[in-house]
């Protein structure tokens, strides 16, 4: 900015950077670089809040970064998808919340140093924090909206720069650091903390409740079911799991503990079962509609979950299905139109084995049937996803001759943009759909869906995505984040 040679930009003194070759130090330290630069920002701020702002000074404190230098052409294991960079050069990538990303940044600097051989250097980037997301981590300080205050907040303080904030990493735009490093991970760290902002928002839980295993629905029969199991599990001490975190904050460990909601509901309620690892599962009600699809996965791909998956409702296409049927998905028809842009349509979203293998086995777990037996209940097929709920409505003869060109048999508004976007971030997706209606057969959605038949279908339905996950949870990180998902020129971190 022009007019900042005016200024005195006051700043936190943060030393040299330092190399590291141990991955628990070099987090360490990234965690009192963060932790001191945030602070010094809430302090400047709490006074500026009551003292008024100084004229002639502004604060400012940097995001700490993480880079590395390579010499060498030297082939990695070529088994891996991850934990090495392709050619020689320099890397980095600023970080936020080390606290919250600690057991990830461990591994992941790990693998750099064990297969490069090299030292990563830790110190702090040129990227300014905005004080929106340094102050979001002390609740006693609120930044007053923009002209409410006594002063002009971005003449002292620097704000979230949206020019700033993109996807332009793992669009495979050529992003690089204005010093001409190439990126080290799939985000900075200003577009992460603009996600962990907006996951409090959408769903009322902190990001740090999110689990390692993401559930998206789009019914409340499937959260009533999940906190059954939840319950459930936490009564077994052989279940691995810890507590059970309800949209509010609200956390039980006990099973017959009371839980209360908030008055309003946000707009995707959340519900966390959680593991001292963090290998727990979390389910994300999205509600209705490929936007909402798109929201939910755009920002919690920042934490960088190891699988996702869909399990809701759709329009069986076929005569031969019957309601509370399974659909396994192992292809999109894409007309969500949500993600044209970022991904176009003309890319495939390939169906991912190990996602498929796990899904399969847990339906036939579940249901107690097996191989041809297991087609009277589930088919695997193509999955469109559609941007208009009331499609049916309008002169069918286009969308009905697309349906049947793809051989589509079930049809929704969210499972092809969760896909899409697993693929995009590079985050293993599956869908596992139940037929709730037939439209193109006569047998509309209507109120005597909610039949015991139905929420029996419900409750199986959602165990087979628990098994599922749990199954997933169990194979080793480098057999479930696989070649498929990475492109030629990918970021060393997951």
């Amino acid at each position: 900015m022009a007019y900042e040679h005016l200024l005195k930009i006051a700043t936190p003194d943060q030393g040299a950077p330092k190399r590291f070759t141990d991955a628990g130090e070099a987090v360490a330290h990234l965690q009192r670089l963060y932790r001191d630069a945030a602070q010094f920002l809430c302090d400047r701020f709490g006074d500026t809040l009551k003292n008024g702002a100084p004229g002639d000074t502004r604060f400012r404190a940097f995001y700490p970064e993480i880079r590395i230098t390579t010499t060498s052409y030297a082939v990695t294991d070529s088994r891996l998808s991850f934990g090495h960079v392709a050619e020689p050069g320099t890397y980095a990538t600023t970080i936020t919340r080390p606290d919250l990303f600690g057991n990830y940044l461990r591994q992941q600097i790990g693998l750099l140093v064990k297969n490069h051989g090299v030292a990563v250097e830790i110190g702090p980037s040129t990227t300014p924090i905005p004080v929106h997301f340094a102050v979001a981590n002390d609740s006693s300080i609120t930044v007053p909206q923009e002209g409410a205050g006594e002063f002009t907040l971005r003449d002292v303080f620097d704000v979230p720069d949206l020019s700033t904030t993109n996807d332009d990493i793992v669009n495979g735009l050529g992003f690089t650091y204005d010093d001409g490093a190439h990126p080290l991970a799939p985000f900075t760290a200003q577009r992460v903390d603009y996600s962990l902002a907006r996951l409090s928002h959408y769903t009322a839980t902190d990001p740090s409740h999110f689990q390692n295993h993401v559930l998206f629905t789009n019914y409340q029969f499937y959260v009533d079911e999940f906190e059954a199991y939840a319950r459930a599990a936490l009564a077994d001490p052989a279940s691995g799991y810890t507590s059970f975190v309800a949209t509010g904050n609200v956390e039980i460990t006990d099973p017959e503990a009371p839980l209360s909601y908030p008055q309003k509901m946000p707009q995707m309620p959340t519900y966390h079962l959680k593991r001292e690892d963090g290998n727990g599962i979390t389910l994300v009600n999205i509600g209705v509609g490929p936007s909402n699809a798109k929201t939910a996965t755009d920002h919690i791909a920042v934490l960088r979950p190891h699988a996702w998956l869909m399990v809701g409702h759709c329009a069986g296409l076929r005569n031969s299905q019957r309601l509370g049927d399974f659909v396994l998905a192992h292809a999109y028809l894409r007309e969500d139109k949500v993600l044209d842009d970022d991904l176009p349509v003309w890319v495939p979203v390939p169906a991912l084995a190990e996602i498929q293998v796990a899904l399969e086995t847990a339906v036939a777990h579940v249901t107690e049937l097996e191989g041809f037996e297991l087609k009277r209940i589930m088919r695997t097929g193509t999955v469109a996803s559609l941007d208009n709920r009331n499609w049916e409505l309008r002169d069918q003869t286009g969308p009905v001759q697309r349906l049947s060109q793809s051989r589509a048999v079930a049809l929704d508004m969210e499972s092809a943009t969760i896909a899409a976007n697993g693929f995009r971030f590079r985050v293993p997706y599956g869908t596992l759909l139940c037929v709730s209606d037939k439209p193109l057969h006569g047998e509309l959605k209507l109120p005597g869906m909610a039949s015991a038949f139905y929420k029996t279908q419900v409750s199986r339905h959602l165990l087979i995505g628990i098994r599922a996950m749990e199954a997933l949870r169990d194979m080793p990180l480098e057999r479930l984040h696989s070649r498929k998902l990475r492109s030629f020129e990918e970021t060393a971190f997951l």
